[in-house]
């Protein structure tokens, strides 16, 4: 038996996101807009001798190396798709960068914090003519970028995330052996949803890009400071109130700290192998065991955005090869890569 012979039984291990390539150009396209704009901030605050400039420019340098962060695990995982040194392919690589731009994201609030803190106990004179414009010029730029990161068809706002399409690669093949590597997906069968729609918003969050929630969610925040400084910084101003500025910041740590936690959270989910759906779970398990057959080994995990693994190991009184046992889960979305292992077990409705 030649190589080729075997071609029918392989399939390409492709679990990026249905929309990789969009998101990685307009990551990238917000990397330089932030670059330029750090740049332009560092050198006119050197040129012109505001240190107001300086930090800002500073502080969105982090921003910048976040997103670059993110930009790089696109193009990593669109580069090396068919590198065979990635068992389940490059699919987890953008949750590996969001995990990592949470943590700078925590990183910020802890600063953002700290300076609040020093704030408060030594106050410094504000330059509130030059820091206002700072902060609305970069408003804007945030604005932009979270327009450019925003999905408009998925709707997924700061930690909440709906996803309202499916992408699923078809790999049925005829298999005579008990191992089988492929699944049945189905778009249009929402078989799933009708029996657990209290779950349907968590049951779709595995088709969630978490690396580029993680960028959108860098922007929101630079925009949610930025706005927070200029509320503060006018009121200061006009009502003499220099401790509003620091008690601002107080109100920036709280809230990105939280998308930090949740993006956290979220990322390492994944990268654990964490069940992404009870409810999935479940329906897989039910759709398994008729007619007297036992799911008696189940695994469910997420191998990239919009795409599922499942190992399932299958005792029987009366064994049937894998395709029988594959087809039972036509219907059910995301099932990029089915493993079925079948067992007989003549004594199995005795044991039960």
């Amino acid at each position: 038996m030649d190589a080729r012979s075997l071609d029918p039984w392989r399939h390409d291990h492709v679990f990026l996101g249905e929309k990789h390539g969009t998101y990685e150009r307009r990551t990238w396209a917000v990397v330089t807009l932030t670059t330029v704009m750090m740049i332009a901030e560092i050198g006119g605050g050197v040129l012109f001798g505001s240190m107001a400039l300086v930090a800002d420019g500073l502080h969105m340098s982090t921003h910048v190396a976040a997103l670059s962060i993110a930009a790089l695990a696109y193009s990593i995982a669109r580069r090396h798709i068919t590198n065979d040194w990635f068992s389940f392919g490059t699919g987890k690589i953008g949750e590996l960068a969001a995990f990592a731009s949470a943590i700078i994201l925590a990183m910020v609030a802890l600063l953002i914090g700290y300076e609040s803190v020093l704030r408060l106990i030594n106050p410094v004179t504000i330059e509130y003519r030059e820091a206002i414009p700072i902060a609305l010029l970069g408003l804007t730029v945030n604005i932009v970028s979270a327009y450019l990161l925003h999905d408009h068809d998925d709707h997924h706002h700061g930690g909440h995330d709906h996803d309202h399409g499916d992408h699923d690669h078809d790999h049925d093949h005829d298999d005579d052996d008990d191992n089988d590597h492929h699944a049945h997906p189905h778009d249009h069968d929402h078989d799933d949803d009708d029996h657990h729609h209290h779950d349907h918003d968590r049951d779709r969050a595995h088709h969630t890009d978490f690396n580029m929630r993680a960028a959108y969610i860098h922007v929101i925040a630079d925009a949610v400071t930025s706005l927070l400084a200029i509320s503060a910084l006018a009121a200061a101003a006009y009502f003499d109130l220099p401790w509003l500025d620091p008690t601002a910041g107080f109100i920036g740590t709280v809230v990105i700290a939280a998308w930090s936690y949740s993006l956290i959270k979220s990322a390492s989910a994944v990268l654990l192998d964490a069940v992404p759906s009870r409810a999935r779970a479940d329906l897989i398990r039910q759709r398994l065991e008729v007619d007297g057959d036992r799911v008696a080994d189940f695994h469910l995990w997420r191998l990239g955005p919009g795409h599922l693994g499942v190992l399932a190991v299958m005792v029987s009184r009366n064994p049937q090869a894998p395709d029988h046992y594959k087809a039972r889960l036509a219907g059910i979305r995301g099932l990029s890569h089915v493993n079925i292992e079948v067992n007989p077990y003549p004594d199995l409705g005795s044991a039960a």
